[in-house]
């Protein structure tokens, strides 16, 4: 078994310079913080995008959609923005070409570069659900793997909830 990462930006991969400062989405740290975690199973890192989820567009989706049909992988994670992680997760369930695969989309709250940042151990729960969950689209956020069609960000507690 092998695992694909698709990484399209969001706050897992951000950059703050300054308090100043507006974020940039860098260079992905996925592939370094699951190195550091010595994770054994094999994984190839495609770095798709680098975006903001509010400036994801439906080609942005498509693109998501069709490396993760195309790939030889039947299990996935993608790194992905929180804010409009449920669209993607719609995109996905709405493609016939992803039936059979195990798709987890993880994102995080603070960027992985924070010391107090959640997405190592976001980024572990989703390699985990990638390897044993069903074949479908999941979301694995707050210590909590959801149904990928079942689930929304609640803004007012910034926590993802089933729906």
């Amino acid at each position: 078994m092998s695992l694909l990462v698709v990484t399209t930006g969001g706050t897992i991969d951000k950059l703050y310079f300054d308090a100043l400062s507006e974020y940039q989405i860098g260079d992905s740290v996925v592939e370094r913080v699951l190195r550091q975690a010595r994770v054994a199973l094999p994984f190839r890192v495609v770095e798709l995008l680098r975006k903001d989820s509010l400036d994801l567009t439906d080609a942005d989706r498509a693109a998501i959609v069709a490396t993760v049909a195309a790939a030889p992988e039947t299990r996935a994670v993608i790194t992905h923005g929180t804010d409009t992680m449920t669209a993607t997760a719609a995109a996905l369930l709405a493609s016939g070409g992803v039936t059979g695969k195990t798709i987890v989309l993880v994102g995080a709250l603070a960027p992985a570069r924070f010391a107090d940042s959640d997405a190592p151990f976001n980024l572990g729960m989703a390699v985990a659900a990638a390897q044993t969950a069903a074949p479908g689209v999941w979301i694995a956020m707050n210590g909590t793997v959801f149904d990928g069609a079942k689930v929304r960000k609640d803004r007012s507690i910034n926590s993802f909830v089933p729906s």
